[in-house]
Parts: structure tokens; sequence; C-alpha cells
């Protein structure tokens, strides 16, 4: 907000109130649930998050403040939960994408893991070669945080968590890892873009980045095809 529109103390307050409210009303639909999957427990869920998304608004706003709260996505993302109350096994999906900025480096990287090998297979002359002896030298974690150093910039990337009865067998899954995602099993999603950094220009003052204090499905965005996902625990 500009100053000229900036909340006063009393709009504040009158958030603050309305997050008290909501949290009443939310307890309420929660111990009056009637299932897993009761539509009052959601409505009361979505209220209480719009509540405390206006009052840290406002907060920050008219004291330069913030909460401790995660904001969850409400009507537009996840549907309401209906896997296991007690999951016995978790799926984890990742997806994160790279733009190849300095090819030469990411040669370069590629070559010196492949003359260490023995004997070597020279196959790191091309970027896809490359990129092929990277991602099987390193894993996927330590690519993330050494990106620069393999001449990649990082783009977009998501992370769901999804909940299970019991963990599948082993290769039930790998010839078609994706078909069965139901999104209603999806525990919780953290994504990262630069447009969420886009919209939150003039905004942080604090020069923390954005992405760090993505909580559960937070900023959810446009719609991810499951054929692009890779599981965490994939064997590469």
């Amino acid at each position: 907000m500009s100053d000229a529109a900036q909340s006063t103390a009393a709009e504040v307050r009158a958030a603050a109130e309305a997050v008290k409210t909501a949290l009443d009303r939310h307890l309420a639909a929660v111990e009056r649930r009637s299932g897993e999957d009761d539509p009052a427990v959601y409505e009361a869920f979505n209220e209480l998050a719009a509540a405390a998304e206006e009052y840290d608004e406002l907060l920050y706003d008219r004291y330069d403040e913030v909460t401790p709260f995660e904001i969850p996505g409400t009507d537009d993302s996840l549907p309401p939960y209906t896997g296991p109350e007690e999951p016995s096994a978790v799926s984890v999906l990742i997806r994160r994408d790279y733009a190849v900025v300095e090819p030469q480096r990411l040669l370069a990287q590629a070559q010196r893991v492949e003359a260490a090998e023995e004997p070597a297979d020279e196959v790191a002359g091309t970027v896809h070669g490359a990129l092929g002896v990277l991602f099987e030298e390193y894993e996927p974690d330590e690519i993330a945080s050494r990106h620069k150093e393999f001449g990649l910039e990082e783009g977009d990337s998501t992370l769901w968590v999804t909940a299970e009865e019991e963990r599948p067998e082993p290769g039930e899954w790998l010839e078609a890892p994706f078909e069965q995602i139901d999104p209603q099993h999806i525990v919780c999603r953290f994504d990262a873009s630069a447009v969420y950094d886009e919209e939150s220009d003039g905004e942080e003052s604090d020069g923390e980045d954005p992405e760090d204090d993505l909580g559960p499905d937070s900023e959810l965005g446009g719609e991810l095809d499951e054929d692009d996902l890779e599981p965490l625990d994939a064997d590469r």
C-alpha cells in the first residue's frame, strides 16, 4: 500500500479480532467434524487462512512487522486432503528447472569428472553429454546448491509430499511413476519461482529471499505437468 492508503491502527486491531473469531470457528468446526472430508472444516480453514493473511498484510503495512505464520493456499490451491490420517509411507516428488547459461563451464566440469574415471567414457564433449555426466556423478541436491559452478541458472522449482497407506513394492511404479498421483493425498507443496520475487518487489525490506519463507501449499502457481516431475528417491 502507498502511504496515502496506509492502514490505520483500528484496521489492524479489527483484523486481529477477525483472526481470533476465525480461530474459534475453525476449532468448533473441527470439534464437530463429520468425517475426514467435512466441508464445514474446509470452509472454516479457508476463512481462517484469509483472515490471517489480511491481518499479516495490514500489520506489515502499518507497523512494518510480520506474523510467524505461513499462510497456505486456499480455494485455488490444493483440494481437501483425503489421504490417510496416519500414513505409513510418503512419496516425495520434485521438479527443478535450470537454464544452461555457461556451456563452457558445464563442459569443463563434466570433463574433470570424466578425466578422473577409469576408463574415461569421453561423452562430455557435448552439452547433453555433460549434463548426463554431472547428474550421474552428483546428487540432485548438490547440483541445486552448486548450480553456478556448473554453468546453470535456477528456474522454477516445486516439491510435493504425498501420503500413502503403505509403501509400494520395489519396482512397482518405475515404468509410470506419476500415473497414480492423487491430488487429495498431497500433504504439502513447496514452490519457488521468480514470479513471486517480481510480485514482492518493493515489499521485501529485510533483504531476505522470499523463497526461504515458502511453507506448505504456499504460493501455488500454475498447473504442473505430472510427466515433468521426478521422484526424489528414484534410481538414476
